[in-house]
């Protein structure tokens, strides 16, 4: 099953919409959404490693967006919108903490966040609440997200059939991964908050 569906995902990827959902999916994880545009942007690029540049640029430019959405969210929205967000995804003591931290940390949370498997949208959502300045928030978010897709793609295009390789021959194992590093950064939240 896991195979059929990462096949799917391959196939899907060099869709003529694809670059729409691409852009789609990583505006609202910074906002709402729990899946990274990385489910998206790793097959894409595998499949067509000429775009990779392309795709980064994309996810970055819509994942800023996106973050700006959540910034505003947590501004001017936070309890009609926001702390439903936060109840959905059961973050609330994280979320306390987090945006606590900003006195102390401010625009680094935004980057570790930017970089990382950390849930963007908890750090868009706490800028706002926290009234971080909105000019280094931007600044600060467009450089984390550009270094995460850009470095994802840098590695994909430089050793692209390789890794492609080795993920279909050891799909398993990589989705174990990807769970594991999606679970750790949650548990990297409760530890850092």
């Amino acid at each position: 099953m896991l195979r059929r569906l990462y096949y799917k995902i391959m196939e899907f990827s060099t869709h003529k919409n694809a670059l729409w959902i691409l852009a789609a999916i990583a505006f609202v994880e910074s906002s709402v959404f729990p899946v990274p545009p990385d489910v998206l942007l790793i097959p894409m690029v595998l499949a067509a490693r000429n775009n990779a540049w392309k795709y980064a640029t994309i996810c970055t430019l819509a994942s800023v967006m996106g973050g700006l959405l959540g910034y505003y969210i947590g501004a001017a929205l936070y309890e009609g919108i926001g702390k439903p967000i936060i109840d959905f995804y059961h973050l609330n003591e994280e979320f306390s903490l987090f945006t606590l931290k900003y006195e102390e940390w401010g625009i680094w949370i935004v980057l570790v966040s930017a970089i990382t498997f950390l849930p963007f949208k908890l750090a868009t959502i706490a800028s706002g609440v926290a009234d971080l300045d909105l000019f280094n928030f931007i600044l600060t978010s467009t450089g984390g997200r550009a270094i995460r897709f850009f470095m994802v793609a840098a590695l994909l295009y430089l050793f692209g059939p390789p890794i492609r390789n080795l993920v279909e021959k050891n799909l398993g194992l990589m989705f174990v991964i990807f769970s594991v590093l999606l679970v750790g950064g949650v548990l990297l939240i409760k530890w850092i908050t």
